[in-house]
This record gives structure tokens, C-alpha cells and sequence, in this order.
């Protein structure tokens, strides 16, 4: 079944502990989230969309940890497209996708985010940076 939002605009923000457990609830949420705009648990944009925020939720708590400080989850909905941002305080550490180690159980995170979006990057913000990713939201 091909998901689609027809909700352009639509937007969801939420802050997070800089935990495991908050990057945990930060994919829960957004798949919640999706479900609630008429994308069902299970569909392929749905998966997608949660292996994204969990590797980028991943990142923020593993390197983008500034004592303190949350990290802020981010899903807008543009014409054709769903926008996932993860923005956390560190913004001197850019993510840049390493080459694969070989029997390396951990690493490949960009790697997989690059494999489902459809374009991803990085910006500055006021305090730190936001890694964000593009997923097509129609067939």
C-alpha cells in the first residue's frame, strides 16, 4: 500500500532528553505522528521514515551530547515530500558518513540514511546544528 500525505504544511515538533531513551520515543512518536496524517504503521514510508529518526536521533545523543541540552525532532510536510530534522547543541561536530569498517557492528547510520532519502544535509542554527532528510511522499 503506497502511503500519502495530502496535509501540506503540517508540522510536528517535539524536544527530547539527550538519552537513549528519549531517541527511542522521538521515533515512536514520529511514526505516531505520521500514522495520525494517514500514513499507517507498516508502510514502506512509515519504516523509512522511523529508521531515519533513529539513526539521526541516534547521532544527536551519541555526538551532538552537550551536557544539559535536549535535542529537538522536526517533521514538516512540503508538496510532495516529508522533511525530518533532528537539531541537537553541538555544532561543531558536522556528521560526515565514515567509510564501512570491516566486522564493524555500529557506523553505518549515514549510510542507511542516505540509501532512503532522497536528499539529506546538514545546517547551522542559532545553538548547534540540524541534520535533516527528504522523503518523497507520493509514489
Amino acid at each position: 500500500m503506497n502511503a500519502e500525505i495530502t496535509l501540506v504544511g503540517a508540522e510536528f515538533v517535539q524536544r527530547f532528553s539527550a538519552t537513549r531513551r528519549g531517541a527511542r520515543l522521538a521515533r515512536r512518536l514520529a511514526v505516531h505522528q505520521l500514522d495520525k496524517w494517514g500514513v499507517p504503521y507498516g508502510s514502506e514510508l512509515s519504516d523509512d521514515a522511523a529508521v531515519i529518526v533513529s539513526e539521526l536521533a541516534a547521532n544527536a545523543v551519541l555526538h551532538g551530547l552537550v551536557a544539559g541540552r535536549d535535542f529537538e525532532l522536526r517533521l514538516v510536510v512540503l508538496a510532495g515530500m516529508l522533511r525530518i530534522e533532528v537539531s541537537d547543541a553541538r555544532g561543531e561536530r558536522e556528521p560526515e558518513p565514515q567509510p564501512p569498517r570491516p566486522g564493524a557492528e555500529s557506523g553505518y547510520g549515514l549510510h542507511l540514511v542516505g540509501a532512503l532519502a532522497a536528499s539529506w544535509g546538514v545546517k547551522d542554527r542559532g545553538v548547534g546544528k540540524t541534520v535533516w532528510a527528504e522523503l518523497a511522499t507520493t509514489p
